[in-house]
């Protein structure tokens, strides 16, 4: 039986979160990450494997974090078009508010790693897939209720989650609200 650990994992995966989303997989050694995490080369490895698996643990981690986020912003009270809304903006304000300008980690991982890397593309892919089902729910109610133009909810909710993803990498460029604010009410006005 092995040593028990001495460090917190969660504080660990959220370190190298960070430094992972701050810096991108390619360029993350892994002194950066025993620097950034306090573990040492063989804690690291014993615990994660390698910098890929912890690169996977982060992924995990984020998906959870963020859509617990954005799943709370879907779920609240309120018209369907302000909630969708509230979705469109919350990645607005956390870009223009993060002077890292680090843009979201998942669709940083899928431009930078996950074209490359199967395993990296089918975890974005599963975040992804969690949020355009969520936004597809609510929707096919929207169109029910008679607050939003009847179709088919998944495209609509494929076409809002693209402008999502695009937010995203425009606000990694850009600090002008007001371009950012008519994207998001450019994506509106057709639902």
């Amino acid at each position: 039986m092995g040593r028990p650990r001495e460090f917190d994992d969660a504080a660990v995966v959220d370190a190298a979160m960070d430094l992972f989303w701050s810096k991108g997989y390619e360029t993350t050694s892994t002194e950066d990450l025993c620097a950034h995490t306090g573990l040492g080369r063989g804690s690291l490895y014993n615990a994660y494997g390698s910098k890929r698996g912890l690169y996977e643990r982060v992924l995990l981690r984020y998906a959870e974090l963020g859509f617990a986020e954005q799943e709370a912003l879907l779920d609240r009270p309120g018209p369907v078009k302000e909630r969708l809304r509230a979705l469109l903006m919350a990645a607005v304000e956390c870009d223009l508010g993060d002077p890292r300008r680090r843009g979201c980690l998942a669709v940083n991982a899928a431009v930078d790693v996950g074209g490359k890397d199967d395993v990296v593309a089918h975890h974005v892919r599963q975040q992804f897939d969690r949020l355009e089902a969520a936004v597809c729910r609510l929707v096919a109610a929207g169109q029910r209720l008679g607050e939003l133009v009847a179709g088919d909810p998944l495209v609509a909710a494929r076409s809002l989650l693209g402008t999502l993803y695009g937010l995203r990498v425009l606000g990694k460029v850009t600090r002008d609200r007001q371009a950012l604010v008519d994207v998001v009410e450019g994506a509106l006005v057709r639902l």
